[in-house]
C-alpha cells in the first residue's frame, strides 16, 4: 500500500481531531494531522496549540453517577481518551465540575501528539475536500470551519450548512476582585466548597445591570449574521437579559445554595467566577459570554459588586459556528454518505460541548482504525453516553429540525421495567442509566481486541 492508502488523514487539530489522531495511533495506524493555525487564524483562537479551549475552561460536571456529561467523562477515561487524561492532569478547583488550566491542557495534548512517532502534524490549511488519493480521512474542523472548506462540503453534500453564534466570556485577574464584597464558595458547598468567587447583587443592582446590558452597545451584525440563530446552550448574557428581567436570576446568576459571609442579607442575584488557570490568577465570569463591545463590557461589568476595579485579562467576544445536518448526511460510522472514505467528527457533526466533540473524535478514530485493520467495529450501544450521542446525530434526530445537542439522559433508551416494581424516577433513574451504560461500555470496549485476535 502507498502512504496515502495506509495513513488516515485528519483535518483539524481541535479536541475531536486530536482525540481521533490519538485513538488511531494507539491502534497502530499512521496519522497525518492537518492544522491551519498559526498560518491561518480564526476569530476565536489565540494560540497555535492543539485542542485549544476557546470558550469556557470547564468540561462541566464530573459526576459519573447522576450526570450525563460526567458519565461521558468516565466512558472516555475507560476508553483511554487523551483529552480526558490531559484534563485530569491539569484540572483546577471547580466544585463538582472538571475545569482545566487551558494553556497547560493544550500544551499537554500538543506534546503527546507531536511526540507520537505514528503522528505527523502538518501546519497548513485544507481548503477543499481531501483528494482521491486519501483512502481514509476525518474532517474535524470544528465549529470554525474555514469558508473555503465549508463551500467544498456544501458542493459535495448539496445541503445547507446550519450555523449559530457562540460567545466567549470575559476573564479577570484574581487580585483585582474585591473580596470584602465577594467571597469564595461553591454552590451547596460542592467539591472543595470554595471553588468559585461570588459577587452578590441586591435587587436594585441587579435590575440596573440588566438594564445596562440590554441598552449597551453591541458588536454590529455582519451580513452573514442576520440569518444566523444563537445556540440555546451558549447564549450571550445580554440576549438572555433581553428575554426577561428574571431570566439570569433563574440561570447563571441564581442566588441559591450560597451564603454571603460579608452580609446577613440574602443576595437577590449572584455572579460566579470560576478559576481559569493553575496559578489561580485568572477567573472567568460564569455564564457571561457576551457580544457587548469591549468598552461597554468594562463599564457595565465593573458595576457588579466586587468587580468595581476589575482588570480584564480577556474581554468577551463572539464568533460563528457551523455544523452539518448529520442525520441526513452521515451514516452510523460517521462516514459521509456522498463520499464514504471521509468521516466527520466533533462539533461540525452537531454535538455541542468540549467533551461531546472529543467523544465523536474518539469514535471516528476507533471506526477508522477498525476499518484499517480490516474489520468492522459495531457502534457503542445507545444505552451508553457515546452511543446515545452517536445515535442522535446519525439518525435519532429529526433532520428537518436538527440543532446542536449536549449529551443528556433524554437521548438514552428507557430503563427496562422490573417485574413488580415501578420504573425508577429522579436520582434512582439517573443511577440506573449510568450503571447500565458503564456495564454496556465495558463490553463494547472489548470488541476491537476480540475482533483482532
Amino acid at each position: 500500500m502507498t502512504e496515502d492508502q495506509e495513513t488516515v488523514h485528519i483535518v483539524g487539530g481541535g479536541l475531536a481531531g486530536s482525540e481521533a489522531a490519538w485513538q488511531l495511533a494507539e491502534a497502530g495506524v499512521p496519522v497525518r494531522l492537518y492544522e491551519m493555525r498559526p498560518k491561518t487564524g480564526t476569530d476565536a483562537h489565540q494560540t497555535e496549540g492543539l485542542a485549544e479551549l476557546v470558550c469556557s475552561n470547564s468540561f462541566r460536571s464530573d459526576d459519573a453517577e447522576y450526570n450525563a456529561i460526567g458519565l461521558l467523562h468516565e466512558e472516555m477515561r475507560r476508553g483511554g481518551s487523551l483529552i480526558l487524561r490531559c484534563a485530569d492532569t491539569h484540572r483546577l478547583p471547580a466544585g463538582g465540575a472538571l475545569a482545566v488550566d487551558r494553556d497547560n491542557f493544550s500544551a499537554a495534548v500538543t506534546d503527546a501528539l507531536t511526540g507520537n512517532p505514528l503522528i505527523t502534524i502538518e501546519r497548513e490549511e485544507i481548503t477543499e475536500l481531501p483528494p482521491a488519493a486519501w483512502q481514509s480521512g476525518i474532517v474535524a474542523t470544528g465549529p470554525l470551519t474555514s469558508a473555503a472548506l465549508s463551500r467544498a462540503i456544501l458542493d459535495v453534500t448539496g445541503e445547507d450548512t446550519l450555523a449559530f453564534f457562540d460567545a466567549i466570556a470575559p476573564i479577570v485577574y484574581r487580585d483585582s476582585i474585591d473580596l470584602s464584597k465577594a467571597w469564595f464558595q461553591s454552590r451547596y458547598d460542592k467539591g472543595e466548597g470554595k471553588d468559585y468567587i461570588n459577587c452578590p447583587l441586591d435587587r436594585a443592582q441587579y435590575e440596573s445591570l440588566i438594564e445596562a446590558m440590554c441598552a449597551g452597545d453591541k458588536i454590529e451584525y455582519k451580513e452573514w449574521e442576520d440569518i444566523t440563530p444563537y445556540f440555546e446552550g451558549c447564549l450571550p448574557v445580554e440576549v438572555m437579559a433581553e428575554r426577561g428581567a428574571e431570566t439570569l436570576r433563574f440561570g447563571p446568576m441564581k442566588p441559591v445554595g450560597l451564603t454571603n459571609p460579608n452580609s446577613p442579607e440574602k443576595p437577590y442575584a449572584v455572579l460566579q467566577l470560576r478559576q481559569d488557570n493553575a496559578l489561580g490568577t485568572l477567573f472567568n465570569l460564569v455564564g457571561f459570554q457576551t457580544k457587548l463591545k469591549h468598552g461597554e463590557q468594562t463599564r457595565i461589568f465593573r458595576t457588579i459588586p466586587g468587580l468595581e476595579n476589575a482588570r480584564f485579562a480577556r474581554l468577551g467576544g463572539i464568533h460563528r459556528n457551523t455544523f452539518l445536518n448529520s442525520p441526513r448526511l452521515l451514516d452510523g460510522e460517521l462516514r459521509l454518505k456522498a463520499d464514504p472514505r471521509l468521516r466527520f467528527a466533533g462539533q461540525i457533526t452537531g454535538v455541542e460541548g468540549y467533551v461531546e466533540s472529543a467523544a465523536i473524535g474518539f469514535l471516528a478514530g476507533r471506526f477508522a482504525a477498525a476499518e484499517r485493520h480490516g474489520h468492522n467495529l459495531p457502534a457503542p450501544p445507545p444505552s451508553t453516553a457515546m452511543g446515545a450521542l452517536l445515535n442522535h446525530i446519525t439518525g435519532g434526530a429529526n433532520p428537518d429540525s436538527f440543532q446542536p445537542m449536549n449529551v443528556n439522559f433524554g437521548l438514552f433508551p428507557p430503563l427496562a421495567p422490573v417485574t413488580g416494581k415501578k420504573r425508577p424516577r429522579g436520582r434512582d433513574r439517573k443511577l440506573g442509566y449510568t450503571r447500565r451504560a458503564l456495564a454496556d461500555l465495558d463490553d463494547w470496549l472489548a470488541m476491537p481486541r476480540a475482533a483482532a485476535e
